[in-house]
């Protein structure tokens, strides 16, 4: 379970479904619009805020197991996949949720964890092939 308030002070301490990397994130509402920082060893990504409210919406709506499928932003992302949806025209934002050109992908590993830690949905813990679906 993760621990943090999501602050800049306090962030989340978040694991990849696969628990096998620690990663950090808080939402920072000092910017606009308000972003999700992410820190990942010495890499920083930024997503939306908002992806919290919409991607618990989508999997709401999906009624079922959605894959992860988390790609870098230079690798396609599978149709039907969380990654994919993080990065679709269909979605709320007509796009990328990651804002950090060159790091706006993995948007279905590192926010499926934090909608887990709030109590949005269940998340698969295996090796591989990880899925979500919300509560």
């Amino acid at each position: 379970m993760a621990t943090g308030q999501g602050t800049a002070e306090d962030p989340w301490v978040l694991r990849t479904p696969p628990g096998s990397s620690e990663y950090t994130m808080y939402r920072d509402d000092t910017v606009d619009p308000p972003l999700l920082v992410c820190q990942v060893g010495s890499t920083r990504l930024t997503y939306l805020a908002r992806a919290v409210d919409d991607l618990h919406a989508m999997l709401r709506e999906a009624g079922d197991w959605v894959p992860l499928g988390a790609a870098d932003e230079q690798k396609t992302a599978a149709e039907g996949t969380v990654e994919a949806w993080g990065r679709s025209d269909a979605n709320p934002v007509g796009g990328w949720y990651g804002q950090r050109k060159g790091y706006r992908g993995r948007f279905g590993m590192y926010l499926p964890p934090l909608l887990e830690a709030l109590g949005l949905v269940e998340l698969e813990h295996n090796a591989r092939n990880n899925r979500v679906r919300a509560r």
